[in-house]
């Protein structure tokens, strides 16, 4: 039967919607076996039968193969997403939603129609304090873009292990950066005995790059990125020859880039070309304060990463130590990373002490915020507003004179906030 107009297009959204649930497990499987072959695109072995269920639901062959492309997308998009960044507070349900939208738009029916091969155009700038998870949501991203289907081969393009290349900008000296973002010829500078590839080379064209630490370079760094976000060539040091670049370009910075941009430490221009879109991953405190729950998730997923096993005793170890020690209204200054940390230290050792922490978060933010969300109880308001005064005084006794409250109180309200 041959359908028109409105008719015809509910039922090409049916059939697609048919076909999908129909290879969904087969897809899953598909993610994890490639996961396990590395880099060289494996055979999917149900390619043939997914295209001819297309086929006989009238699409033309290429349209069928771009859709199984979009098929296998969703659920790797799904599958980063859910297991790299779960947790059910609303600000982690809000963050989840942004990177879906980042990988398909807010409307999949633009992103199918016009969009499904130029992802490219749209830079993505992460933000977010250290620890976080900002990497893995640029991970996400990455290995969640559109890869086409040979369905000669019956293989994709690439794999998808391929797809993501991360550099941490911070970690490499002035001098260097340049050569490990574009690469750099024999014998173009001392000590360059052999040629390089940079990140930007060995992106693939259906993958992404990941610039960490972006606050962190220089305005000559900037510049030269700049030029290439703009033009999508660039040259390795040492000479002329323009490469082309076809990826999309993802940078995170913990750095408040307002701050930054007022000193002019990082261009207006450069963050304009960034910024096709802007996430902030949101820390710790926050989505402990809005879910209750969060953390008891957090332990499970971090503790069967680790022993490779459900393992409820020890997660129950673990949480039974946090809660003598730092306690529940604790700010995790580092993130996930910390609690991370903090989980394998218990495991060794079983006790937890935070000692001084490097980073102190944005206490008078962070309480302010509590209090509009309305997810702090009287203990979390007065161990914030203790450690806010601390930052400002300075030692115990100035804080138990200006709250009233005597010396070992406010020790115990501090320890809650992270600070001995």
């Amino acid at each position: 039967r041959s359908y028109s107009g409105e008719e015809r297009d509910m039922m090409r959204h049916v059939f697609l919607f048919e076909a999908f649930h129909r290879f969904y497990d087969q897809l899953d499987r598909l993610i994890e076996e490639q996961i396990r072959a590395g880099d060289q695109p494996v055979r999917v072995g149900f390619g043939a039968e997914a295209l001819a269920l297309l086929a006989q639901r009238g699409f033309p062959q290429d349209e069928a193969a771009r859709f199984f492309g979009i098929f296998f997308q969703a659920r790797r998009a799904y599958f980063f997403l859910v297991h790299g960044l779960s947790g059910e507070s609303p600000c982690m349900r809000e963050s989840r939603r942004h990177l879906w939208d980042n990988v398909f738009t807010h409307d999949i029916r633009w992103y199918d129609r016009y969009l499904w091969n130029r992802m490219e155009e749209f830079s993505t700038l992460l933000l977010g304090e250290t620890g976080t998870g900002k990497g893995t949501a640029a991970a996400a991203i990455g290995r969640s873009g559109f890869i086409p289907y040979d369905d000669k081969q019956h293989r994709f393009a690439v794999s998808f292990t391929r797809s993501f290349v991360a550099l941490n900008l911070s970690q490499h000296p002035e001098t260097l950066i340049e050569s490990e973002l574009f690469g750099h010829r024999k014998g173009a500078f001392t000590g360059a005995v052999e040629a390089h590839e940079g990140i930007f080379a060995r992106c693939s064209p259906h993958g992404a790059i990941f610039l960490d630490e972006i606050g962190d370079v220089s305005t000559p760094v900037q510049v030269k990125l700049l030029q290439v976000l703009q033009e999508r060539t660039f040259s390795p040091v040492g000479s002329r020859e323009k490469l082309r670049f076809r990826g999309r370009v993802i940078a995170a910075t913990n750095h408040p880039l307002e701050s930054l941009r007022d000193k002019k430490l990082f261009r207006d221009d450069f963050f304009y070309r960034l910024c096709s879109d802007v996430i902030v991953v949101p820390p710790l405190r926050q989505r402990l304060q809005e879910s209750e729950g969060e953390l008891d998730e957090l332990l499970e997923r971090l503790v069967r990463r680790m022993t490779g096993a459900a393992a409820p005793e020890l997660v129950a170890l673990v949480r039974e130590v946090l809660e003598a020690g730092v306690g529940r209204q604790y700010l995790w200054p580092g993130n996930v990373r910390e609690l991370e940390q903090a989980v394998r230290r218990i495991l060794l050792t079983r006790c937890y002490d935070p000692g001084s922490p490097g980073a102190t978060p944005n206490v008078r933010d962070d309480l302010f915020a509590g209090i509009d969300r309305g997810s702090l109880d009287a203990d979390a308001v007065l161990a914030r507003y203790c450690a806010l005064l601390h930052q400002r005084h300075g030692t115990f006794e100035a804080v138990a004179r200006r709250t009233n409250l005597d010396r070992r109180t406010v020790k115990k309200y501090l320890l809650q906030a992270g600070i001995r």
